[in-house]
């Protein structure tokens, strides 16, 4: 029958053409590129389908990963209805209206899959709707974030769901995919080997904006293969993924530290470069470099900590991107200077101590005694000064009278902390000698 306002004779309208992303959807999880540790017969995913019994889950990764799209064949494995709903454009009448149609579907026989794209936009109150929906099997929840789900999601709906962590995907993927992508349209890629490489890489793990790149690419009109120059030329590099105040930002600085305290010069500069390449306040690389210098070197280097101020004070004098480079050399003098966390050990061992003992007084023969009441108790008494002992060192006690002596800072055998132990060892000896006469 023709559409009620099709004109007799007039041919239809041809159809819009579909995108390539949506042409390679896949039709079941064997096809899915990416995501093995998961779909496996051994992975999560997999060992719920084989035992038939799947569970509400949360996924959580980067965009282009196949979110939408698992959830989707989940539903059509098991059964279920799919609906599909965003955080960003449903607000409560519209999650009523979805919790009613699927009691009926119950009803009628029916379960249904509801997956809820950005599942963390949805605030406190809203998450908390759906649990007894949950609880009831009225849904099955499959929630999709990029964001952090114990830092954005309720612990009531953390416990209800199993978080699958999807990872971005791999060059190997991004190639199979290009592949795969080839095969559809029919004819290979107008790119040389290297400008292959080039457009693989400015996806950066996102399958879809793979096949985006594809798809213009694709149409472009070209007598030879195009070189990764002329690539660059024709399309710009995706910006790399950085959130400042998010997760990212927290996984990046973590990998700098780590890249510093691992003595690794190169990675410490690459996590540095790509900080700053997202956006990252130079101020702030300079408090975390500053940082690394009193928590990682210590005493082992003593040099170090004011060589990262006054990088951070060049920086402040020069601004960016000039500033930035003060900020390097500090970082690669961390790298290569000797470790140690003694002191950072001490301090804390230190400050565990003062809160267990906390309301025991100095012994009396270091209390200040600046009034003739206080001496006369014995504030002061005894008290040994040491510029007037032999090697200017009395050996007397300075913890509160009855707490045995601890050690809390114990510095190893590198850099300047060799000639400390040294020095610590020699008072140690002079202090039993002192004790004992």
């Amino acid at each position: 029958m023709a559409d009620l306002f099709d004109t007799p004779g007039t041919p239809a309208a041809p159809t819009a053409p579909r995108p390539l992303a949506d042409r390679l959807r896949p039709r079941s999880l064997a096809q899915v590129i990416g995501q093995g540790h998961v779909l496996s017969r051994d992975g999560p995913l997999g060992s719920m389908l084989a035992a038939h019994s799947l569970s509400s889950l949360i996924l959580w990764g980067p965009p282009g990963v196949g979110k939408t799209t698992i959830a989707r064949l989940l539903a059509a494995e098991t059964d279920l209805a799919f609906v599909q709903i965003s955080a960003i454009f449903t607000g409560v009448p519209d999650l009523r209206k979805v919790f009613e149609a699927a009691k009926i579907r119950r009803q009628n026989g029916q379960g249904t899959l509801l997956f809820v794209d950005e599942i963390h936009r949805f605030n406190k109150a809203q998450q908390d709707g759906f649990l007894p929906y949950m609880e009831d099997g009225t849904i099955l929840l499959v929630g999709a974030t990029t964001e952090n789900p114990s830092f954005e999601l309720n612990a009531a709906l953390l416990s209800r769901a199993q978080v699958i962590v999807l990872e971005r995907l791999s060059l190997t993927d991004l190639e199979l995919l290009a592949q795969r992508a080839e095969m559809e349209l029919g004819r290979p890629l107008p790119l040389d080997g290297a400008a292959r490489e080039a457009l693989i890489d400015m996806a950066d793990g996102d399958g879809r904006a793979l096949l985006n790149l594809i798809e213009q690419v694709s149409a472009w009109k070209t007598d030879r293969p195009l070189t990764r120059d002329q690539l660059s030329t024709r399309l710009m590099r995706r910006a790399a993924k950085y959130d400042k105040s998010g997760e990212e930002h927290y996984n990046l600085i973590s990998a700098l530290h780590k890249s510093v305290r691992g003595s690794d010069p190169d990675a410490a500069l690459y996590w540095f470069a790509r900080m700053l390449e997202g956006g990252e306040d130079p101020r702030f690389l300079a408090r975390r470099i500053t940082r690394m210098a009193v928590e990682d070197i210590g005493l082992a280097d003593p040099q170090a900590q004011a060589i990262c101020l006054e990088s951070w004070n060049t920086y402040e004098r020069l601004g960016s991107p000039e500033g930035e480079l003060a900020l390097a050399q500090a970082l690669v003098y961390l790298a290569l200077a000797p470790k140690s966390n003694a002191v950072y050990t001490a301090y804390k061992a230190a400050r565990e101590a003062a809160r267990e003992t906390g309301s025991h007084p100095p012994p009396l023969h270091i209390r200040n005694a600046p009034t003739r009441l206080m001496k006369d108790i014995g504030y002061g008494a005894g008290y040994a000064y040491d510029h007037d002992a032999e090697d200017s060192f009395s050996g007397q006690n300075y913890f509160p009278d009855g707490m045995k002596r601890p050690i809390y800072y114990n510095p190893p055998e590198r850099g300047f902390e060799r000639d400390l132990k040294k020095r610590i060892d020699y008072f140690t000896k002079l202090r039993a000698k002192r004790q004992g006469s």
